[in-house]
């Protein structure tokens, strides 16, 4: 009897019990997906620390992710268990050949044994479908399974980032996931022999004589079960209190009130808003959730700071990538309308706040990824006008690579600007600036061989002349590596992930095997 029970339910316990740390390790991760001010306050406090032991706190959404894989995996495998079980306790409900297993499926139909079910499968004509869609573990097995799959299917890249909207609404069937998960195991369809039970009739002593069960001259009554307590309760209460701590204090926030006191339309259809907001404070590369109530009540998107923390103000950048987007440029390019109501909330912490903890920057930006990069250059004009003698950087490297020529118009007079200060104060060598132009035709190129000769270059009107294709990674790193050749340098990249592997692999490769001489530390941007 206790060999059959424990074969039979030991991997459906197991699972269970794997899948509740996953659960509880989704929550946290969900809760680092959502950043809150927990991510950065952890930042700060983690500051005297390595840089290597910060940067671990930057991988949240692959935390994020491998968890739910996780969660996934333990799930097929845990509905795969229940299968076998279902189908074995249908088989023993259905024998009459006076087995253990058959003994055991009808209890719940004896006098002694009412209340005291161990098959879950009461008579020979129910079937795994019914009890499945008809008692509480089922059904909400049904509804969780479904949800999940729901989620990660609206998770895959593509959808979210061309239906962001699906993303965004689907994954938050989360809250039916975990309350179906918090009701899961009431139904008590795990059961174990109670402990009254154990000890009159122990299994070791008792399995084999089950023919004999409560003869006179027998020790051996039959067996009382009980349904073990639900455990998912557990892994998800304290979690679930942190998450709904954070979501009232991020609701908190995000209604004091926002004054928008600039807006700016550049050109390729990328909008500037420049805000205040009581007690807001910053540091270089972070970013803020924003919500436009007018447009979506619910949804918030991400957006990287542009403004430096000496200003006295806050911006961002928005460029036109999808409906809810556009659907807020065009709100504002309405002049006669009165200026909608934007909600913010953050800032959060990003790896671009480490930058000047570098001897080296190198900066990568790709289209509206240059933003972040944005605010630690407009941080480092301030800090030269400043006399900041507390820089540790001695040298940045900015990369810019856009498709188009437009693109670079919005961020044209600031690199004007450090130019113009970085030579007044005899400091050429600070700031090394490439642009990469990679939409180009043979017009474009043609005119721009022609004024090649000019003090400024004509598609940008810097000193620095606009490059046409990608950079050549390998002739760059090699370069630095030559220029700097016993420096840390950090590698920070706002772009796409195929850019990211050539970087990181880049980094790896030019690092010195030395740790005296140049190393390169890779960071990205996450959201």
């Amino acid at each position: 009897m206790g060999n059959w029970v424990v074969n039979h339910w030991f991997s459906v316990l197991f699972l269970a019990t794997w899948l509740g740390l996953n659960v509880f390790l989704f929550v946290h991760a969900f809760l680092s997906y959502e950043k809150a001010d927990k991510y950065y306050y952890t930042r700060e406090i983690l500051g005297f620390c390595r840089c290597t032991l910060r940067k671990q706190l930057d991988h949240n959404l692959t935390f994020h992710k491998l968890v739910a894989y996780m969660i996934c995996l333990h799930t097929a495998i845990h509905i795969i268990a229940h299968l076998f079980n279902f189908e074995h306790y249908s088989r023993s409900r259905q024998d009459t050949d006076g087995s253990l297993a058959s003994i055991l499926s009808t209890l719940s139909h004896q006098e002694k044994g009412e209340g005291s079910w161990l098959n879950p499968i009461q008579s020979p004509n129910m079937t795994v479908e019914y009890l499945t869609f008809t008692s509480i573990a089922g059904l909400t097995g049904v509804i969780i399974t479904i949800a999940l799959v729901l989620m990660v299917t609206s998770a895959m890249e593509f959808i979210r980032r061309s239906y962001f909207e699906v993303f965004w609404y689907t994954h938050h069937i989360f809250i039916i996931y975990f309350i179906g998960l918090g009701i899961h195991g009431i139904g008590g369809i795990v059961r174990g022999q109670t402990e009254e039970s154990l000890n009159e009739s122990h299994p070791h002593r008792c399995a084999e004589s089950f023919k004999h069960w409560d003869d006179h001259d027998s020790h051996c009554k039959h067996p009382r079960f009980e349904g073990l307590p639900a455990e998912s309760c557990k892994w998800i209460l304290a979690p679930g209190v942190l998450y709904i701590f954070e979501r009232i204090l991020r609701f908190y926030r995000s209604q004091q009130k926002v004054v928008i006191t600039k807006v700016v339309m550049h050109p390729s259809k990328v909008l500037e808003l420049q805000m205040n907001k009581r007690g807001f404070s910053m540091e270089v590369g972070q970013y803020i959730f924003v919500n436009c109530p007018s447009i979506s009540y619910l949804e918030w998107h991400p957006f990287t700071l542009t403004s430096a923390p000496e200003e006295d103000f806050f911006s961002i950048h928005i460029r036109a990538a999808g409906d809810w987007t556009e659907n807020l440029i065009r709100a504002f390019e309405q002049q006669q309308s009165p200026i909608p109501r934007i909600e913010v909330d953050g800032p959060f912490g990003t790896v671009s706040e480490d930058v000047f903890q570098y001897e080296v920057a190198v900066l990568v930006g790709a289209g509206i990824g240059v933003t972040p990069f944005a605010s630690i250059l407009k941080s480092i004009w301030y800090k030269f006008q400043r006399e900041d003698h507390n820089l540790k950087t001695q040298t940045i490297y900015f990369y810019w690579i856009c498709r188009e020529t437009g693109a670079f118009a919005w961020f044209n007079d600031l690199l004007a600007s450090l130019e113009r200060e970085m030579e007044e104060l005899g400091k050429v060598d600070f700031l090394n600036y490439r642009l990469f132009l990679t939409g180009w035709d043979s017009n474009i190129a043609g005119h721009a061989a022609l004024n090649f000769d000019k003090a400024t270059d004509i598609l940008t009107g810097l000193k620095q002349k606009t490059s046409f294709g990608r950079p050549m990674w390998d002739n760059e790193f090699s370069t630095i590596a030559n220029a700097h050749p016993r420096s840390v340098v950090g590698v920070f990249l706002c772009g796409p992930q195929t850019l990211a592997k050539s970087l990181s692999k880049r980094c790896h490769q030019y690092s010195s095997l030395d740790p005296r001489k140049v190393q390169f530390y890779f960071n990205k941007e996450n959201f």
